[in-house]
């Protein structure tokens, strides 16, 4: 064996999937539960995409030579697979390569599993799902639901005041109502242009700025065009606007900035922009897609609307955008409060680190 292979660190007690090339949700979710977990318990991570630099990662070939014998205390790995690609790997590393490896799927898609999926399933030692709605399509039932947790130290709220908070970001209007995500129908930004139309036209003393934050695929462009379209028919070009996709490091600002942010998908995994604006002390009004049922309870500190309902979405934001300001931001300041007590990405992190922990003690 070469010095070089010899110096190689051992594969760790935690196998996570990182299968991906392209920077995604997934990804996102993985990396920031990574830097946690790291400290908790040795890891090694299949795939280099898009990680930290010093993060342990192995191959897929030394997976198959060297996971054949269990660790030194008898118990076998975890792998953590969070794309059906990942679990494929898995199983052929289980069931081909017989490695002794114990195999955790995390299910999130609000949709009927492909028998592929289901059969992976199958195969599974633990199923990890993030919300109630997620779990209601899974073939079996789960093991766990842990919800993704937020950064709250990237994602936090305005120094002074928001107020202070939107006019730092040079932006015209009295105020912000946002929408973050890519600018495509899933993520039902024309529900948000078709319900703030007509309520900016029957409130002349209505000042707030509706923006858009997110990408438009070259796909999707006739869908940018036709609402732009409709605003420009309203004579509203300059109080509803399109940021476009924006700086990583400007994100945070933008939440902030908000006195509400919208989230009105029509479908969605989780959907981790109502977290990032609660973070950011914001106000949120949130579709019954994603988790959002299972975050957004009461009305201390946001709405929750029927999926690609107009007429209720509209009702909800003129409700909410008719608060005075500092009844708005009161909201935020619960926002915050609510996700530091129950979606930190600390709490996230441990609660998998416990679940791995369950499975590997199973008896096989």
């Amino acid at each position: 064996m070469s010095p070089q292979a010899q110096s190689k660190p051992p594969i760790g007690d935690i196998i996570l999937g990182n299968s991906n090339p392209r920077f995604s949700g997934v990804t996102s979710t993985m990396l920031q539960v990574l830097k946690h977990q790291q400290a908790s318990v040795p890891l090694s991570v299949l795939g280099k995409h898009h990680l930290p630099e010093g993060t342990p990662t192995v191959r897929f070939i030394d997976c198959a030579r060297h996971l054949r014998r269990p660790l030194p205390d008898g118990r076998w790995r975890v792998f953590h697979a969070r794309r059906n690609n990942e679990m494929l790997q898995a199983v052929i590393l289980k069931y081909i390569f017989r490695a002794k490896i114990k195999i955790i799927f995390t299910a999130t898609a609000q949709r009927h599993p492909s028998w592929i999926t289901r059969w992976f399933i199958s195969k599974t030692d633990g199923l990890i799902t993030t919300s109630n709605t997620a779990a209601a399509y899974l073939p079996r039932k789960e093991d766990i639901i842990i919800p993704h947790g937020i950064d709250s130290e990237r994602y936090t709220p305005p120094t002074h005041s928001q107020t202070e908070a939107w006019q730092a970001l040079k932006l015209p209007g009295a105020f912000g109502i946002g929408i973050f995500g890519r600018v495509r129908p899933q993520k039902g930004v024309d529900l948000l242009i078709d319900a703030m139309i007509p309520i900016m036209q029957g409130h002349p003393e209505f000042k707030g700025t509706v923006v858009v934050v997110g990408e438009t695929t070259q796909k999707f462009e006739p869908y940018l065009n036709s609402l732009q379209e409709r605003i420009h028919t309203a004579g509203l070009s300059e109080r509803l606007i399109f940021l476009g996709k924006q700086p990583f490091d400007r994100i945070p600002d933008l939440f902030r900035g908000m006195s509400l942010v919208t989230a009105l998908s029509r479908n969605e995994g989780f959907g981790l922009t109502v977290l990032e604006a609660m973070s950011s002390g914001t106000a949120v009004l949130a579709s019954e897609a994603g988790a959002w049922l299972d975050i957004i309870k009461g009305d201390s500190f946001g709405r929750t609307v029927p999926i690609d309902d107009l007429e209720k979405t509209t009702a909800a934001l003129e409700t909410l955008l008719l608060l005075p300001r500092s009844e708005l931001e009161q909201m935020g300041q619960a926002a915050r409060q609510e996700l530091l007590a129950h979606h930190r990405i600390e709490k996230e992190a441990e609660r998998l680190l416990a679940f791995y922990q369950e499975v590997q003690n199973k008896v096989i």
